[in-house]
């Protein structure tokens, strides 16, 4: 490899590292070299890049270079940099979210009493997908930690305060049925709350 060509070669990786533009002048002091022999050095990587098409081309600003992509590739970044949609909530992760968003702030014994069940699992699966958040403590006995929405859950129901939310009366007293299908855009009037279950014990 001849000398111009290591030269070129550290160039590539400096871009790569550094990220942001890279002026000229402070890579000539690395390599004891002037800046239009840098500068020249940068040009001549730039054509190479392009001459055989590469995905990724250098960009010249008055003497700063920078790594970037071919323009020619926009379409596939942007597919493959478009945020995918999450899986879907279950049918668990709907009663508990519907119990919080009506009962805020609530315990998680009181989310356990109503849906009758234990919602460990799913509360945190909640609070992964910042649906869902610790918001102080209870002044019962043991000072139970207490949960409420977060803007998360605005944003991903489509509300754009919790006053939003439709009349506890609207919503209805029925479980959900284990065959009842939801999405991520869930709207309000799907949500359910199993009221008639609010007195049950906390299953252990």
């Amino acid at each position: 490899m001849s000398a111009n060509q290591k030269i070129k070669s550290a160039l590539e990786s400096l871009l790569f590292v550094w990220g942001d533009p890279l002026e000229a002048k402070v890579c000539a002091e690395l390599f004891n070299l002037s800046v239009p022999e840098t500068v020249d050095c940068f040009r001549e990587l730039m054509g190479e890049y392009e001459e055989r098409e590469s995905g990724l081309r250098i960009r010249e600003m008055d003497q700063r270079f920078q790594l970037c992509t071919n323009p020619e590739n926009d379409d596939y970044i942007q597919r493959l940099c478009t945020p995918i949609k999450e899986k879907r909530l279950t049918q668990a992760a709907l009663e508990a979210m519907a119990i919080i968003a009506y009962r805020q702030p609530v315990t998680k014994g009181e989310i356990d009493s109503i849906r009758g069940v234990r919602s460990d699992r799913v509360l945190e699966g909640l609070i992964r997908r910042e649906l869902v958040a610790e918001c102080g403590r209870s002044t019962a006995i043991g000072r139970p930690i207490l949960y409420g929405t977060t803007p998360g859950f605005l944003a991903q129901f489509g509300f754009e305060s919790l006053e939003d939310l439709p009349q506890i009366e609207d919503i209805g007293t029925l479980v959900l049925s284990d065959s009842y299908e939801f999405s991520d855009e869930l709207t309000a009037h799907q949500i359910r709350i199993p009221l008639e279950e609010e007195n049950k014990e906390v299953a252990q």
